[in-house]
């Protein structure tokens, strides 16, 4: 279903999750789905532990039978709900946060940077709305979706506290990834109270 949907899939989950890094212990998934992101992420860091959110339970359902047990833990929720206690060395959301409106992912971010370890990531693959409007591939129900451009993601990200980079572009798909200073610049702060 989402290979058809989404022109391009395969191709932005291998770049999603190369943009993960390698040595994570502590991830956080939001909007695991079914968990295909997930298992490729488990697989790319061996020693992590995975805690999933999404807001659909039957996807959780589908997600908690088909992972391990053992190394992930899957939460029904929205993004708009407090996220699980960190600190996570890596959080990985794709295809989710388009379905925010402009403020509530720009409240996201924040709290992403928050839960972040100083100098983690956060990887965001997700659909955007192109400058030019040919590039336009991905299925759009204007009811539930609510892409942002690149540069408005790019805005938030940075005003949240993570230092942006764009790693992969693909038509109106992208790949972020969000380094988090912020948290380190607050660590440091109160240690030098």
């Amino acid at each position: 279903m989402m290979r058809e949907a989404v022109p391009g899939y395969d191709r932005m989950e291998d770049e999603t999750v190369a943009a993960t890094g390698t040595g994570a212990k502590s991830v956080l998934e939001l909007g695991i789905g079914t968990g295909e992101t997930a298992r490729r992420v488990l697989a790319r860091h061996p020693e992590a532990k995975l805690i999933g959110v999404d807001g659909s339970p039957g996807m959780v359902g589908v997600a908690r039978d088909s992972l391990p047990s053992d190394r992930v833990s899957v939460l029904v929720g929205s993004l708009e709900d407090p996220l699980p206690d960190g600190p996570f060395d890596l959080v990985v959301s794709a295809l989710a946060v388009h379905h925010l409106q402009a403020d509530s992912k720009a409240d996201l971010f924040r709290r992403i940077a928050e839960a972040l370890e100083p100098g983690g990531r956060f990887v965001l693959a997700d659909v955007v709305t192109p400058l030019n409007p040919s590039y336009v591939v991905t299925a759009i129900d204007p009811a539930v979706d609510y892409p942002s451009t690149l540069e408005e993601q790019l805005t938030r990200l940075d005003a949240a506290g993570m230092n942006p980079e764009v790693t992969w572009t693909h038509r109106d798909l992208v790949v972020i990834v969000g380094t988090a200073w912020r948290s380190a610049l607050r660590l440091e702060s109160v240690g030098s109270v």
